[in-house]
């Protein structure tokens, strides 16, 4: 529980650190976050167990990196605030974007491989992710076996993820790719609290286009043309979708795993 700021204010110079600490205490078992970071169904000494996986929280500054491929693998990332991208390079020099991450989800998977990143994890806002070093995390996965499942199954959903990208890149058009990506991500969004409808893009056109195999004006077209079919209303980065229906049936059937 934070302290308001009218209390910090009055707090002594002396005892204002303390109580700062006490404030921003780290506790996944009161994270609002949890449900989707966490299993479900864990006992009050399990999540005890699990609150110490969280060593610190990490700023990260808009387009800054929090990991860079080819750097040491030592910890997985719960995003609590933010949105980042991950990037890796292409052979040609050119970067490709190969996915979004919002608030609850997980960065870092990508290392426990070869014990190095893979790939790029740059901020598109400021941001913030709780560090929870992976030796811990293997540690209580062996006598917290809902944590093991999860691990297993948040893998699994990115295996999943990245099959549903591949098959989006090499079968369908430039409308269905943008539906896929503008309801998924709603989806994603609503999830978590915010509006099932509207949204504020992170992400560039660019990188949006670099994300679904697309060049830029292809991108851009087709925004206008969602907005010209009143499909969407489109103010600069601001994106309401006011026909949702008629995004899935330019799909045919909803994105679960984009």
């Amino acid at each position: 529980m934070s302290l308001p700021r009218a209390a910090l204010r009055l707090v002594s110079a002396d005892a204002a650190p303390a109580l700062r600490g006490a404030a921003l205490k780290i506790a996944c078992s009161n994270c609002s976050l949890r449900e989707f970071c966490l299993p479900a169904g864990l006992t009050e000494a399990e999540f005890a167990g699990i609150d110490k996986l969280v060593t610190g929280r990490r700023k990260v500054r808009r387009g800054s990196a929090l990991f860079c491929s080819n750097d040491p693998f030592h910890a997985l990332y719960a995003i609590r605030t933010g949105v980042f991208k991950t990037r890796v390079s292409a052979s040609d020099g050119r970067d490709q974007v190969t996915g979004f991450q919002i608030s609850g989800e997980i960065l870092g998977m990508d290392g426990i491989v070869n014990q190095v990143h893979y790939c790029d994890a740059v901020a598109l806002e400021d941001a913030e992710v709780c560090v929870m070093p992976f030796d811990r995390v293997a540690e209580l996965s062996r006598s917290v076996s809902a944590l093991q499942h999860h691990v297993h199954r948040v893998m699994s959903r990115e295996i999943v993820r990245e099959n549903s990208v591949m098959l989006l890149l090499g079968s369908m058009r430039a409308e269905e790719r943008l539906a896929a990506f503008l309801l998924n991500l709603a989806q994603r969004l609503h999830a978590r609290g915010f509006s099932r409808s509207e949204m504020v893009l992170r992400m560039t056109r660019q990188e949006i286009g670099s994300y679904l195999g697309l060049q830029l004006e292809t991108v851009s077209r087709t925004f206008s043309r969602f907005a010209e079919d009143g499909l969407i209303e489109v103010n600069q980065r601001k994106v309401r979708i006011l026909y949702p229906e008629a995004l899935r049936r330019i799909l045919q059937q909803p994105p679960d795993c984009l």
